[in-house]
């Protein structure tokens, strides 16, 4: 004890239940979907749990985002009004300054053809989606 203190000084406990941990603290987020919707319940449960989120509803101009916003984790719907979230992936992973950020897909569409490795994403996950399932696998890849 702090030798300042009165003898009867006793201090409160302090409990931090929704902090990550010190690793991933402040780490920044790319999140391209379409459905307004899920973009918002994404981006808020991802700035719950203290990461820097960006959010686009729209394809065409998330390179120059990605550049300027410099993300940790891109999370990608599949498909898009204006895109294909499996191209765009494939671009991420080609480019030489973003080969290494971990991608996520998120997706309702699914098929035994359709390989979503193919395209170089580090994730999928099927929509609807549950929010732990997001939590933490988001985590998992910043970890990791």
């Amino acid at each position: 004890m702090i030798d300042c203190l009165p003898k009867s000084f006793k201090p409160f406990p302090v409990f931090f239940t929704s902090l990550p941990p010190l690793s991933l603290a402040m780490k920044k987020i790319l999140v391209l979907d379409d459905n307004i919707e899920i973009l918002e319940v994404i981006k808020e449960v991802l700035s719950y749990e203290h990461f820097d989120v960006q959010g686009l509803a729209a394809s065409r101009d998330i390179l120059s985002v990605a550049t300027d916003f410099h993300p940790d984790l891109i999370i990608l719907d599949y498909r898009l009004q204006d895109g294909n979230g499996g191209e765009i992936c494939r671009m991420f992973k080609c480019h030489s300054i973003f080969k290494n950020v971990p991608v996520i897909m998120c997706t309702a569409y699914t098929t035994p053809n359709l390989s979503f490795a193919d395209f170089g994403c580090d994730a999928v996950i099927e929509k609807p989606f549950d929010i732990d399932e997001i939590v933490n696998t988001v985590n998992r890849l910043l970890v990791s």
